[in-house]
């Protein structure tokens, strides 16, 4: 299993709106980076997600699980981006801010931290379990 973080404006897509769509999930669509297309390709299913409400709240507020991997975004005329579908596993009981994680020095090589705008990122074992404990996930 595989770590990644993705990223929403809570105004468009938020925490909620997610745990609202149950088991069946939501399509993770309108990525139009191609870095982010990329590992969008390289999730798996069962692959576990932070859920970051960017914007002015910019915290981690729970975690998904991928449930179908990367297909072609029908809304992309250019055919070169895609999407996965995710469904909501748990909400993290205390969100873990943005100033929180970049006072972690064990976090600073996190890409949330050094390429701030990249929307779907990967997460490395070791700051998976380190942010889950910052948001009492034991």
């Amino acid at each position: 299993m595989a770590f990644w973080l993705v990223k929403s404006e809570p105004e468009t897509w938020s925490w909620q709106a997610q745990v609202n769509r149950g088991a069946a999930g939501e399509p993770w669509d309108g990525v139009r980076n191609h870095q982010a297309n990329n590992n969008l390709k390289a999730m798996a299913v069962g692959d576990r997600a932070f859920f970051y409400h960017s914007g002015e709240e910019r915290r981690i507020v729970g975690i998904v699980e991928v449930i179908k991997p990367w297909w072609p975004d029908p809304k992309d005329e250019t055919g070169k981006f895609g999407m996965v579908r995710v469904k909501a596993v748990a909400k993290l009981p205390t969100p873990v801010t943005l100033a929180a994680i970049k006072a972690e020095p064990d976090l600073a090589d996190l890409l949330l931290v050094r390429h701030s705008r990249l929307s779907v990122m990967p997460v490395a074992e070791p700051q998976w379990r380190l942010i889950c404990r910052m948001g009492s996930m034991a």
